[in-house]
């Protein structure tokens, strides 16, 4: 968008949302990158619902370097300290306050606990402050964890089949499909794992930076994955903000008038 296509908004009714993805290894079969695309697809689908509610949703440009202490050993992974994701998330979160806008969601899909750690201390501050509502569904706890299937349930689901269908349903290109399907199940739970006090994916039972099952992943469970995380991100921006009526009839029964959905 332009900028007079952004000023041309009533601000009170923009909701920003904000990909936040991670740099890391995702086994040898998807891409270091593979946190942003679900993060992204999250974005877009819950701005598509909350356009049909009425709103005004933009999907900003996603946040790609984060903390990732336990890919670390792998090439290609990028870690940064908390505090710096804590320091960028308060200041986009009051970059879009002084505008005026509504409420600032977080669609985010990299579950290292360094990472949500920086995560929850920027909402936290950003709530302390009060100058806009802020949704963030922390996907690890309740009640999201447990409409994401089985698999992520486990705690066995990094670069497997829950994160494999997604990145099958949007960008099918960028997975490495004969290393996908050679892959053996490696049912390790990396939240057990960080329970137990491990901190890497090799003391996890990853040394190939996997979890779960990729070989049993597909387009059609990522398209289901990605319409639940869109239905999450809406229902946590209804919390934060509260309900609004749809503008119209049209709007009400889900048709998404051209140019709502932006970014």
């Amino acid at each position: 968008m332009t900028w007079p296509e952004v000023a041309a908004l009533d601000p009170g009714e923009v909701v920003g949302i904000l990909p936040v993805g991670a740099v890391e290894a995702h086994g040898p079969h998807l891409p270091l990158a593979t946190d942003r695309l679900i993060a992204e697809a999250m974005a877009d689908e819950g701005a598509r619902r909350l356009a049909a509610r009425g709103w005004s949703p933009l999907v900003l440009p996603a946040i790609d370097y984060t903390a990732a202490p336990f890919a670390d050993g792998f090439a290609g992974t990028v870690s940064v300290r908390p505090e710096t994701l804590t320091a960028l998330v308060v200041d986009v979160a009051a970059a879009l306050a002084g505008r005026g806008w509504r409420c600032l969601a977080i669609a985010n899909a990299h579950l290292d606990p360094a990472h949500l750690g920086a995560l929850a201390a920027a909402v936290s501050q950003v709530g302390a402050e009060g100058r806009i509502a802020l949704a963030f569904p922390d996907l690890t706890r309740r009640p999201w964890a447990e409409r994401l299937g089985d698999e992520f349930a486990s705690g066995a689901c990094h670069a497997g089949r829950y994160e494999g269908s997604i990145v099958l349903a949007g960008r099918p290109g960028l997975v490495r499909e004969e290393a996908r399907r050679a892959l053996p199940a490696n049912p390790a739970s990396l939240s057990r794992a960080i329970r137990d006090g491990r901190t890497t994916f090799e003391q996890a039972g990853g040394p190939r930076a996997y979890f779960g099952d990729p070989a049993a992943a597909s387009a059609e469970e990522g398209r289901e994955r990605i319409a639940e995380l869109g239905r999450i991100l809406e229902e946590a921006v209804i919390e934060a903000v509260g309900e609004r009526v749809a503008a119209s009839e049209a709007v009400a029964a889900g048709a998404v008038p051209a140019g709502e959905r932006r970014r």
